[in-house]
């Protein structure tokens, strides 16, 4: 057997080796589509060259909220020219229900309507416009039912999708007993569009035996790809996934991307021809769930500093007509009921309310903004109560010494950097100085109010439903020492793909252009969890890295036994490969390994390690660890329109070891502006009947550049890598930035109060658009005119 043969300049090949990586983890890396986004280069589903003989899809939803289905006539539909098929609920030849866990969402309606737009036929034809056109055409005849569209309306009814669940530490009725100082109070949170630039889509071809070969814009190919076969009553290994890119996911793509899909690939088994299914954008907002609208109500007691000593909270969420995500949507809201803040004797309870409007879903956060609002608005309410500034009132309940540092469910707070990151960014934004500014621009201002706020963000990184953290990977190693790359994962703006590429470039130490990620694929990487929870840097990145890590393993032993070396001998940098005092480009390794036979592909596993949770106890350890943020907000509001603009703010955020800190400071920057818009601008409105009126961008307003302020600042914590063992000790990224636009809503608030000299909490309801903000105004202005009695 052969040793590699010797390299012509081995000084060369020293000096690349000592100049070290330049592309693996931890380094700034642009996204890895970046120049095909900005050049519209970059390939969608509705970009791909139509298929031969390809059928478009259209649906037709009802225009009732609650109803029973008296008749369908499809016999108008086939009177357009180009119609091939109609297709209802009759024509599904496996199982008709898509629900991701449970039970409840019917790919199409049978006998009953159950929201404002639901899907109740779709119509197959040659082009979008004719299947448009006959979709309108069917005849359909309702008897009406009574609907049920409001959370206090379900509320009080007690009309659930699931029973509902508490957390309880310690007796917080007796803590409230015996509080020194007690309020109540009580919050509605909006929900909120996800809003993706692409709308749900899918392609399907069809394939021998009834083999499906599906194109699918979604977070979850796994759940589509058992979806459609379960439809379709085929056995999963007949269907096939593929996803390269989302233009925009947060969690609407989780599971309300299968429908879209299996109705698709339902049309291409019945027609024996491609089909592609797009929504128009009122159709997809129309159609799909939200983030979940919320129903708080609190009672809290504390002592005359502002600590907090017991609370009730219960949290009602509003799940939509079917369970989808919403159990643990809630789990997680409340568990996030105490954002960063030890809570003392305490009972949470989240209540799973049904609706007649469309099945809410995930939502970047999924369920823990809500409970962070919350929490947030009861210690702004204690602040005022007191005369105290909110942030004073923030630190003295944080999670700090180890009587104070278990949550309410049981796990403990560890590692936690929130005091130090506070007085950091309280030194950077000048905190003090700018409240007192603040307060004296306020008393020379008679209708211009300024507000400052300054919050936090505690956030569990892991999937509640603990089955889900699991990824795998496939790495390929090619004889010309390129490297294709393919894992559980889907990317969908986020950098996903060009993170878990640099773990793998850091493992073997090449440069990151000799590795090519292929699309997301259930034929290569089968049984994946969503990319979701934050969780797909975590579980794929590691994935990918055991399987780079094998093969590397293999390739060191390899060069041990043919240069009698020992493993300390054999190192990798910048492309190069040490064995002793020789060097070899990483091809040459390769090649060598092909001709000894060696293994150059490799699967890789990764799961999440300590993730438990008892439900019957309501106690465990459902997080792996927190991850960790600070935003400092200022607004100038006019206290005549109510209109107001964000003036500054300033962030510091905490994602560990950085994978890439282009791409996190990206992540932070737009989650930052998805939370404020969430609380700000975002309405939805649905009138008397469920119809959603807020279908469109003219009436429903998220963020625009103008909305972002002028002095944005945002840093990284640095020097804190994640104490756990996760990939290169990062930490996520994707969720925890959204809750930093709590500080904005907190801001606006404060400036309302500055209206009642602080001393009166304002009611201000999520989305504070201009119309609450003023009516939060003049509520307090009337609160001062009133006469006392007594």
């Amino acid at each position: 057997m052969s040793k590699l043969p010797s390299v012509a300049s081995q000084e060369e090949m020293a000096a690349l080796f000592r100049a070290g990586l330049s592309s693996g983890a931890g380094k700034s890396m642009k996204h890895e589509s970046a120049d095909k986004h900005v050049s519209g280069e970059a390939i969608y589903i509705d970009d791909r060259l139509e298929f031969p003989n390809q059928l478009h899809l259209a649906p037709r939803i009802s225009d009732v909220a609650h109803a029973e289905i008296l008749r369908i006539d499809v016999e108008p539909c086939y009177t357009i020219p180009g119609v091939v098929r109609v297709i209802t609920a009759a024509d599904v030849p496996g199982e008709l229900d898509i629900a991701p866990l449970t039970h409840g969402d019917p790919l199409l309606a049978k006998d009953r309507i159950e929201y404002y737009g639901q899907v109740i036929l779709v119509v197959a034809a040659t082009t979008q416009e004719a299947a448009r056109q006959a979709a309108a055409a069917a005849v359909i005849e309702y008897r009406e039912l009574d609907a049920v569209l409001s959370v206090k309306q379900a509320l009080a009814e007690q009309f659930f999708v699931e029973e509902p669940h508490q957390h309880k530490r310690g007796d917080a009725c007796a803590a409230l007993a015996a509080a020194e100082n007690r309020l109540q109070g009580e919050l509605e949170i909006g929900g909120q569009e996800h809003f993706y630039l692409e709308t749900q889509i899918a392609s399907v071809m069809p394939g021998e035996d009834g083999a499906m070969l599906v194109y699918s814009s979604t977070q979850h190919p796994t759940e589509v790809q058992k979806l459609v076969a379960s439809v379709l009553d085929l056995p999963m290994h007949k269907v096939v996934v593929d996803m390269r890119r989302m233009g925009g996911g947060f969690g609407g793509k989780e599971t309300q991307a299968a429908g879209t899909a299996c109705l698709a690939a339902l049309a291409a088994h019945l027609t024996g021809r491609p089909v592609k299914m797009r929504l128009s954008r009122q159709d997809d907002m129309t159609i799909t769930g939200k983030r979940h609208p919320f129903y708080v109500t609190y009672d809290v007691g504390y002592n005359a500093q502002g600590q907090i000593c017991g609370i009730e909270i219960n949290l009602a969420g509003n799940c939509g007509y079917s369970l989808d995500l919403s159990g643990s949507i809630i789990d997680r809201a409340m568990f996030h009921a105490d954002n960063a803040y030890y809570l003392g004797d305490a009972t949470i309870t989240g209540y799973r309310c049904k609706t007649h409007t469309a099945s809410n879903t995930a939502y970047r956060g999924f369920g823990g903004p809500q409970g962070m609002v919350a929490i947030e608005h009861i210690i702004d309410h204690i602040a005022r109560e007191l005369g105290l500034d909110p942030l004073w009132v923030r630190k003295i309940n944080y999670y700090g010494t180890e009587d104070r540092n278990i949550t309410h469910y049981y796990q403990t707070v560890e590692q936690n950097l929130l005091h130090e990151m506070t007085a950091s960014l309280e030194e950077s934004a000048d905190y003090a100085a700018r409240r007192e500014a603040v307060k004296a621009f306020n008393r020379h201002s008679p209708y211009l109010k300024k507000g400052l706020a300054l919050t936090p963000v505690k956030f569990g990184i892991s999937f509640t439903a603990s089955f889900l953290n699991q990824a795998g990977a496939l790495v390929l190693v090619y004889t010309d020492g390129s490297i294709q790359l393919n894992h559980g994962g889907t990317e969908m703006g986020q950098g996903l793909n060009t993170k878990v590429a640099q773990v793998v470039a850091e493992v073997f130490q090449v440069p990151l252009s000799t590795i090519q990620i292929t699309a997301t694929d259930t034929g290569k990487v089968p049984n994946t969890s969503p990319t979701a929870a934050s969780s797909g840097a975590d579980l794929n990145g590691k994935a990918a890295q055991n399987a780079a890590e094998i093969i590397k393993g293999r390739l060191i032993e390899m060069l041990m036994r043919l240069h009698d070396a020992s493993a300390a001998e054999v190192s990798f940098s910048n492309g190069q490969v040490r064995v002793k005092e020789q060097y070899f480009s990483f091809q040459q390794v390769v090649q060598q390994a092909w001709l000894n036979q060696v293994p150059l592909s490799s699967t890789g596993f990764y799961k999440t390690p300590k993730i438990f949770y008892d439900r019957s106890k309501a106690a465990g350890h459902p997080f792996y660890y927190f991850s960790y943020g600070a935003a400092c907000s200022e607004v100038l509001i006019d206290t005549l329109t109510g209109e107001y603009r964000l003036l500054r703010a300033d962030i510091l955020h905490d994602v560990g070891d950085s994978l890439n800190p282009a791409i996190d400071i990206g992540q932070v920057e737009g989650g930052f502006v998805q939370g404020m818009g969430w609380l700000t601008t975002e309405e939805l409105v649905w009138n008397g009947k469920g119809r959603l009126e807020t279908s469109g961008p003219a009436s429903y307003k998220i963020p625009a550049i103008a909305d972002v302020p002028q002095d944005l600042r945002v840093k990284l914590v640095e020097n804190r890598k994640n104490p756990e063992d996760t990939v290169f000790h990062s930490k996520a990224v994707g969720e925890p930035p959204f809750m930093l636009g709590i500080s904005v809503w907190s801001a606006i608030k404060d400036a309302i109060a500055s209206v009642a000299d602080y001393r009166i909490h304002p009611q201000l309801d999520a989305p504070a658009t201009p119309e609450r903000v003023l009516r939060g105004v003049t509520l307090l202005q009337e609160a001062l005119c009133a006469p006392t009695i007594g």
